[in-house]
């Protein structure tokens, strides 16, 4: 079939992609993504006022770029979204250095050094409206370079915006005055710790925005002894591997007054409730139950984080700016399962202050006695051991009844009728194939049967092992190979 080769117009495309629908914070929050993505661990953000326009640069210390490499960062689309990425990459598109500083001003320049070699290009929007081209400049102009400074390490990049018409006006009869200007900086500051709170508690990466460090914003407030951490769920979608974990904050009882105003963000208590999502440690979208559930007062306290790997972001539909995403269905029952505990605990607490007081600081975890699991394989419902009341009981005994309660416990859970499951009969004479960690509990199990003299023989000990539904899938030639390489012996 003939084809016809298109090239569509260069102005109108790229006014299009400035309207992609970034705000100043998402679109520098995306600017920096490259810098970490680089591994840099020093960014610096400054934001310059200008009586007729000011300039955003951003710099790094991070790999840098050889000219091929520039030349491929500026292209537009430079990345095929369906690739494979690297662990901990938050690309995906190939076009968030370009939408993202063209969201912000019409003049976009790179310096970057690679192995003490600097090479650099500029996009000028006005040009290329001008000419309807896509023409690249291979040189920033001087003016602007003069002002853009050196590259000290031996490998970074600067990345310079001006001509600022849509964070300032330039051009514009009615520009940004100064007091605004350093008010919107104050923003995107509050933005930036908050989404890259993670990323600084956990790595060794410093940001500075004109100079001054950005000290991250924990939503969970993790560090409070009042906090109250749901148990880490691991839920398979899609063949993605993504982490769930809820967050009771403290009762306003609790919280000092700067405790309280913090807490709550910029966004305040209510509107800060409900899932928080995360792509490689870097927050994506918070603030919201995403249709699972409305916000109501009671469930302010409640917040559940969800981490995904880079690989989940088709399922889970992210967009250019990262700041737009769609539950995958497969996704919701078990995330709905998982919220509505964290908003009941929210509740009790938000009614009924139920929440263990400043002298008991270790106590932490939801107040029911069983949690539903979020796992398609293995048990469904799984027992609360960080209940405050388990806790303490388990303080008070010694090594071997800690031990003993530990395990009886277990075999409670995997005994519970919500987690029983019918199993493939195996041939009794068959010896199975078995997990190390099945074979652990079995041994663990038959020691203690024995220890407290239930088990009066190898008879007795395997119709008490088979009868149990934890091991329903064992047939009795494996129980018997089991206990016999642990020399489990019953005497007669």
């Amino acid at each position: 079939m003939e084809t016809v080769l298109t090239r569509p117009s260069a102005a109108p495309v790229i006014q299009a992609l400035r309207s992609i629908g970034y705000n100043a914070s998402t679109a520098i929050a995306d600017l920096v993504d490259n810098s970490l993505d680089a591994k840099a661990v020093k960014i610096h953000i400054n934001f310059a006022y200008g009586e007729s326009d000011g300039m955003i640069t951003i710099s790094d210390n991070g790999s840098g770029m050889d000219e091929e490499m520039l030349q491929t960062a500026m292209n537009i689309g430079s990345k095929d979204p369906r690739a494979k990425r690297g662990a901990n990459e938050l690309g995906r598109f190939g076009m968030g250095l370009k939408t993202a500083s063209f969201s912000l001003g019409k003049r976009l320049s790179v310096l970057s050094k690679k192995d003490g070699v600097y090479n650099e290009r500029c996009w000028d929007l006005d040009h290329v409206s001008e000419c309807n081209e896509w023409q690249l400049f291979t040189r920033i102009p001087e003016e602007v370079k003069a002002k853009m400074g050196d590259i000290e390490s031996e490998s970074g990049t600067i990345v310079c915006i001006d001509k600022l018409d849509r964070f300032m006006g330039y051009g514009e009869k009615r520009k940004l005055k100064e007091t605004s200007f350093y008010n919107k900086v104050a923003r995107i500051n509050r933005h930036l710790e908050f989404v890259f709170h993670s990323i600084l508690e956990k790595s060794e990466v410093e940001m500075f925005i004109n100079g001054k460090e950005i000290v991250p914003w924990d939503p969970f407030m993790r560090y409070h002894p009042n906090t109250m951490e749901g148990e880490m769920q691991m839920l398979r979608i899609n063949e993605n591997r993504i982490k769930v974990q809820y967050f009771i904050l403290p009762h306003a009882s609790h919280l000092t007054e700067p405790e309280y105003k913090k807490a709550g963000g910029y966004k305040g208590w209510r509107d800060h409730q409900g899932l928080y999502i995360y792509r490689e440690n870097r927050l994506l979208y918070f603030g919201d139950w995403m249709g699972l559930f409305p916000k109501d007062a009671a469930s302010q306290l409640a917040r559940v984080r969800i981490d995904l790997p880079n690989a989940a972001d088709s399922d889970w539909q992210v967009d250019i700016k990262k700041s737009g995403i769609n539950l995958p269905e497969d996704a919701k029952r078990r995330l709905e399962a998982i919220s509505s505990i964290a908003r009941k605990v929210s509740r009790d607490i938000f009614y009924f202050r139920t929440q263990p007081g400043p002298r008991n600081p270790s106590i932490k975890g939801s107040l029911n006695t069983w949690e539903q699991s979020g796992s398609e394989d293995g048990p469904q419902f799984i027992l609360n051991r960080n209940h405050p009341i388990l806790s303490e009981l388990l303080k008070n005994l010694d090594d071997e009844n800690a031990k003993l309660l530990n395990l009886y416990l277990k075999f409670v859970q995997l005994g519970s009728p919500s987690n029983i499951i019918d199993s493939p009969k195996v041939p009794e004479e068959e010896v199975q194939d078995v997990p190390d960690s099945q074979k652990e509990l079995v041994i663990q199990f038959a020691s203690s049967m024995l220890k407290l003299n239930v088990a009066d023989n190898e008879e007795q000990l395997f119709n008490i092992l088979l009868t149990q539904p934890a091991f329903d899938g064992l047939n009795r030639a494996t129980i018997k190979a089991i206990t016999t390489e642990a020399n489990l012996i019953v005497s007669n």
